[in-house]
């Protein structure tokens, strides 16, 4: 387009008071959609694009203290430090020879975490840029670092939990059934942690004694392997998601389950000749709204369902075109983020039910993504080997 063109368009474009403020964000939409008329490229709303690795990209955790920093890891066994704000390298996180499946900041920032699927942990001072200790476990499922200490806790293939102090390294390990320790995570409270187990079982730990206080299995655990687990804001209820399409939910003091919320009567079931399309529905992410007593549950199968946590009953159904992959919600209000297969994050107001916005930039599928204190950014990783960084804030939240 010439230069007359360009001015021609930027005629039509309204430069109300919110254009004033944000005279970036205008300029980036009119050079999207030049894009997307002239067919030169896909719509790409990020603001920033990391690309130094070379595969797919499995996770991303922000820094929790200044929300200015991403460390990200993925398949091609790196992980790297970087600025949020610009995409700039701050340090690889070297020396791992598988790839890099979890990743994450201590409450306070000062450590970052990496570990890759062999079970080889690492942890490194941000300030110095330096490895400070590293461990290898079994296979790794999972890693969490605690909310208010310097520790670290791991799931890994052969059942155990392992929790460390960091940098002494002090290690306690808690023993769960022959069988992985799927995912976890460590209650608010931080004396007590919940996690799944692959053969349906679920427990909650006591981290100073290393005794489970509550097992579930049977009846009360599900028929499948764990997919996820969350707490609410108090850690009073846990949920949990599993492969058999149930999310239960459970009082955390009691180890009792309060309710289960069944995908199986909210659709009904496909004829026997698409058996296998309607099997392979599993919960893949569920998460807690802060604010009101919703939760959230994602499914493989492209539902997002927000149930109502006081009649515990189903509240909406929000559909998505492909596969849910993860869902977090806002901080402070009842909005709950989705990445799915088909490469786009979006926006749900878990009060009506309805989207309130769409983006995309990746090519393939989002497989992790992180959400902002504020809400302002979303930072996402792709199959397509990149991480972006997406401006999502706006102007009447």
């Amino acid at each position: 387009p010439s230069a007359d063109d360009l001015a021609d368009e930027m005629e039509d474009v309204d430069f109300d008071e919110e254009g004033a403020e944000e005279p970036d964000a205008e300029a980036w939409e009119t050079e999207d959609d030049e894009g997307v008329e002239e067919g030169m490229e896909a719509q790409d709303d990020s603001e920033v694009t990391f690309s130094l690795h070379s595969a797919s990209v499995f996770c991303v955790s922000l820094d929790p203290k200044t929300n200015t920093l991403a460390v990200t890891g993925g398949e091609d066994d790196k992980a790297f430090v970087w600025r949020v704000s610009d995409g700039e390298l701050l340090f690889e996180c070297s020396g791992h020879k598988d790839s890099v499946t979890c990743a994450g900041f201590s409450h306070d920032s000062v450590f970052v975490a990496t570990g890759d699927m062999s079970g080889l942990i690492k942890v490194w001072r941000v300030d110095a840029k330096e490895e400070v200790w590293s461990f290898e476990v079994g296979d790794l499922e999972w890693m969490e670092w605690h909310p208010q200490a310097h520790v670290l806790l791991a799931g890994t293939a052969d059942g155990n939990s392992w929790m460390w102090k960091i940098p002494s390294g002090d290690c306690k390990t808690f023993q769960g059934p022959a069988c992985p320790a799927t995912c976890g995570r460590i209650l608010p409270d931080g004396k007590r942690a919940v996690v799944g187990y692959e053969d349906g079982t679920m427990r909650i730990w006591d981290l100073k004694q290393g005794t489970s206080l509550h097992v579930l299995k049977g009846q009360d655990g599900h028929q499948d392997p764990l997919t996820c687990v969350a707490s609410n804001q108090d850690g009073s209820l846990i949920m949990t998601g599993s492969v058999d399409c149930h999310a239960k939910l459970v009082n955390s003091a009691t180890g009792k389950v309060v309710c289960v919320f069944k995908m199986e009567s909210m659709a009904p079931k496909a004829p026997a000749g698409e058996g296998e399309e309607a099997e392979s529905n599993s919960v893949e992410s569920l998460g807690f709204c802060n604010v009101m007593p919703l939760a959230a549950v994602g499914y493989l199968d492209g539902t997002l369902a927000i149930y109502d946590l006081s009649t515990q009953s189903l509240r909406h159904k929000c559909q998505h075109e492909s596969g849910i992959v993860q869902l977090l919600w806002e901080e402070s209000s009842a909005v709950v983020y989705t990445c799915s297969l088909d490469g786009a994050v979006r926006l749900w107001d878990a009060r009506s039910g309805k989207m309130i916005s769409e983006y995309r930039g990746h090519s393939a599928e989002i497989l992790d993504f992180a959400v902002n204190k504020d809400a302002s950014i979303v930072v996402t990783t792709s199959g397509d080997h990149q991480a972006k960084v997406f401006c999502v804030q706006r102007p009447d939240r």
